[in-house]
């Protein structure tokens, strides 16, 4: 096999090796993000629990002071009703009363409804906290464990970018050059192997007078469909011989 045609081989293996980090390094990093998300969301329910639990303290509180009112009117009605002369003020004095008494009763049910709606997610709050140190507790661990994965990945790659940098230093600038500017639109299917006679970049079957300079090996062969450099691979080279 021609030897620009190895190492274009080479340098394509290594540049594929080394994008294929990309997304072991977002699947690492999303992990973590997942995890923080998760105890953004609990922080945030619990925030607004506690909005709920403020709510109802505020109703509570104005409920307590409808009932004060309330008593003293019922009060004051009773002297009222003790120097009422007619029967006509009698009447309105014990309609207001029933009003005050119904509005009373409405305010002492709402505090309860009330009271149970905060020791309900106080009890609720106390559970998103158990959960938190959980998540918490969880994200250190994964952390560590990310960190570790992306210093491993960081090692491996810095020893693809040396092999490739050695590589690279004794090639051929013209081939380097005429790689790159494939690379450029191609990625990493820049340089392909042929299979059944067919390029596998753009998977069009080549003529044959292409596949026997493929076959020779002696020349950089480009697909004359995509214009990725072919090559054919150890096995069916073997294959060919016998």
């Amino acid at each position: 096999m021609n030897k620009h045609l190895e190492e274009l081989i080479e340098l394509s293996k290594i540049d594929q090796s080394i994008d294929s980090f990309e997304p072991k390094v977002k699947q690492a990093k999303t992990k973590l993000e997942q995890i923080e998300n998760q105890e953004s969301d609990v922080a945030k329910e619990i925030e607004s629990l506690q909005e709920e639990i403020k709510d109802a303290e505020l109703k509570k509180a104005k409920n307590d002071l409808h009932i004060q009112e309330l008593t003293a009117k019922l009060d004051a009605n009773k002297k009222k009703s003790a120097e009422a002369k007619t029967e006509k003020e009698i009447k309105a004095l014990q309609l207001e009363e029933e009003i005050a008494r119904e509005q009373l009763d409405f305010a002492n049910e709402e505090i309860e409804r009330l009271d149970k709606l905060i020791d309900t997610r106080k009890a609720e709050i106390e559970a998103k906290h158990s959960e938190l140190e959980e998540l918490k507790e969880q994200s250190a661990q994964i952390k560590e464990d990310v960190e570790k994965e992306l210093v491993e990945i960081e090692k491996q790659k810095q020893e693809l970018f040396e092999k490739k940098q050695k590589l690279v230093s004794k090639m051929s600038q013209k081939i380097l050059a005429f790689y790159d500017k494939i690379r450029r639109w191609a990625k990493n299917s820049a340089v392909v192997p042929v299979r059944k006679q067919a390029c596998m970049g753009c998977y069009m079957k080549i003529n044959d007078k292409t596949y026997a300079e493929v076959i020779k090996g002696e020349e950089i062969t480009t697909c004359p469909h995509c214009g990725r450099i072919l090559y054919l691979e150890p096995q069916k080279e073997e294959a060919n011989a016998e």
